[in-house]
């Protein structure tokens, strides 16, 4: 069984709760997936089973798509709504002000990551050290927001929402955070949704109760999007019967006979088999056609 679930993560689940269910619904241990979701967040996460695994840290496509509720007039331990209030203001903020503050927060800015995150500092992981009341001192780290926009906000309630395209390993309840700090008046998420995330989009999502019944139906395989579907953007090379069997063994196939268009070594190619069969991924070095990762 190789390929990719696209899960709707409920709402209370960790990622790796999610990952655990799967293997017991699939009777497998080989799965991973592609960018955590803190337990609070509900939405999009590729899960990627047996051999498609080995795509899970190269994947072309790595951004991802919100929309975030927050709360402003509260500052908390986690930056969400889950965590112990640590302070709170009666400052009023028109939905002006929040949106003078939006490009400051959009393109590459430095980030630094929360306490309760999953990052690890000298081995250990930040939410285990904020879990015995231990804050450490964190690097900022580069991301990019490619756009942001308050969707709704209501002046009364300070509530609203707001819509975030950006790069993976980008903390949305952070940047929540410090519009809260920038505005004065602290800020925590309440809500989140992954609208997308690596290429795949909530349409193309399924449940868990919904994998458990195709797997009971003996159907579970036929729900496997096939692991080639997150390397769409790059080039393609189909070979013949004589270089596939050539490639199989790992004999160098020379980049002028296979007609390859572009032969810059930062080039990945999709490799197909004369059965157009996807068989993993090549670039090319001194000349010749190289194996990046087989699938």
């Amino acid at each position: 069984m190789n390929g990719i679930l696209c899960i709707n993560k409920p709402q209370g689940f960790t990622s790796f709760d999610v990952v655990a269910k799967l293997r017991g619904i699939l009777k497998t241990r080989k799965i991973g997936h592609a960018g955590t979701l803190d337990p609070m967040a509900t939405g999009v996460l590729p899960v990627f089973v047996g051999n498609a695994t080995k795509a899970c840290d190269i994947m072309p496509d790595s951004s991802k798509s919100y929309r975030a509720s927050f709360r402003l007039g509260e500052q908390t331990d986690t930056q969400d709504s889950t965590g112990t209030v640590l302070r709170t203001s009666d400052v009023a903020c028109t939905e002006k002000d929040i949106e003078k503050l939006l490009p400051s927060f959009t393109g590459k800015i430095m980030q630094i990551p929360p306490m309760y995150s999953a990052v690890s500092v000298n081995g250990k992981r930040l939410y285990e050290l904020a879990r015995q009341g231990i804050e450490v001192e964190r690097e900022p780290r580069k991301i990019t927001v490619h756009s942001l926009t308050l969707e709704e906000y209501s002046e009364d309630k300070r509530e609203g929402v707001f819509c975030v395209e950006c790069s993976k390993g980008t903390y949305i309840r952070t940047i929540i955070h410090d519009i809260g700090e920038a505005l004065g008046c602290g800020g925590v998420m309440t809500g989140l949704v992954r609208i997308s995330s690596n290429g795949f989009g909530l349409s193309e999502c399924i449940t868990l109760d919904e994998i458990q019944r195709y797997a009971d139906e003996g159907r579970a395989e036929g729900m496997l999007i096939p692991v080639e579907r997150v390397f769409e953007e790059l080039l393609p090379v189909y070979l013949d019967s004589k270089c596939t069997a050539l490639y199989k063994n790992g004999v160098k196939l020379y980049a002028d006979k296979i007609k390859l268009k572009e032969t810059d070594p930062s080039v990945r190619y999709r490799v197909f088999s004369d059965e157009n069969r996807f068989m993993g991924l090549a670039y090319v070095k001194d000349g010749c056609l190289r194996v990046f990762k087989n699938f």
